[in-house]
């Protein structure tokens, strides 16, 4: 059996948010909140591939951590509210909204690298031709 037969592709919205093998869906993704583990316990994918780097942060900083900084800034300018108000409302508001959204991202961050086999970026280069020494010589 071939191994497209023996591991169908999964989406990896479905594996990644829920924090699952992006391969098999069975074994687990993270040993933490946040740390890959080395690899799939079931399978035995290893997870080398995955480097979320700071995608995961940077969907939470533009959809999360937006709306609290408007929050805040509505709070200030509609009521003028004191320093306390903003401790307890907009900083909450920003850790229920900023943390938790964190290890479902990088789940599908991860998943979606092996779904698509991404890589690491490399540049291909063509090859220079050697320029013939009587080009660009006038006839003697």
């Amino acid at each position: 059996m071939s191994s497209s037969e023996e591991w169908p592709p999964l989406s990896p919205l479905h594996t990644g948010l829920r924090g699952r093998c992006p391969r098999c869906a069975q074994g687990h993704l993270f040993e933490g909140f946040l740390k890959l583990r080395p690899g799939c316990e079931v399978c035995g994918l290893d997870y080398s591939f995955a480097d979320p780097a700071d995608g995961p942060a940077f969907f939470v900083i533009c959809f999360a951590c937006v709306p609290s900084v408007f929050l805040g800034v509505w709070l200030e300018v509609q009521y003028s509210a004191p320093l306390w108000v903003h401790l307890l409302l907009t900083g909450p508001f920003m850790l229920l909204t900023c943390i938790p959204p964190l290890r479902p991202l990088k789940g599908w961050l991860v998943a979606s690298q092996f779904f698509y086999k991404a890589e690491e970026g490399k540049l291909m280069r063509k090859p220079s031709k050697p320029t013939d020494a009587k080009e660009g010589q006038g006839a003697a």
